[in-house]
């Protein structure tokens, strides 16, 4: 299986279809420009392709606090639903846990939505630890 970092206008429009899965509010015409400003930010785009296309995308970017020190925060795990339980995301997620070692870090962290009970056991199944409850609030703008 490769898994490549999408750099071209091309590859970063092509994850469109995959993400749109996870992210359903960004409109296709907007994607590519969302993604490159984040690159800013160090956001990167790692996907998997198949013959048929891109099959999981996984946006990711390497930080560093004092809670965690330096660590890679997955951003967007997603694989194409028609694509799911064929390993693409279980792969990805090891390509990340690899990408992270490389770059330094000492964790990986994602958030998840609580209604995504698939996603806690396929991420619990891969090792990972439910750690803490993420909190919010819309701001006015």
């Amino acid at each position: 299986m490769n898994i490549r970092i999408a750099t071209t206008d091309t590859e970063i429009t092509a994850c469109y279809p995959v993400m749109r899965e996870l992210r359903p509010h960004i409109a296709e015409e907007e994607f590519l420009s969302r993604v490159r400003g984040q690159e800013s930010m160090r956001y990167r785009l790692a996907y998997v392709q198949d013959p048929n296309g891109v099959v999981a995308v996984a946006g990711f970017r390497v930080g560093e606090n004092l809670a965690w020190g330096r660590f890679l925060y997955v951003d967007d795990l997603v694989t194409l639903s028609g694509h799911r339980s064929n390993g693409y995301g279980a792969q990805l997620l090891s390509w990340l846990k690899e990408y992270a070692a490389k770059e330094g870090c000492l964790q990986l962290h994602l958030d998840t939505g609580i209604q995504r009970k698939v996603a806690h056991r396929f991420y619990e199944r891969e090792g990972m630890t439910i750690a803490s409850f993420h909190f919010f609030e819309e701001l006015a703008r």
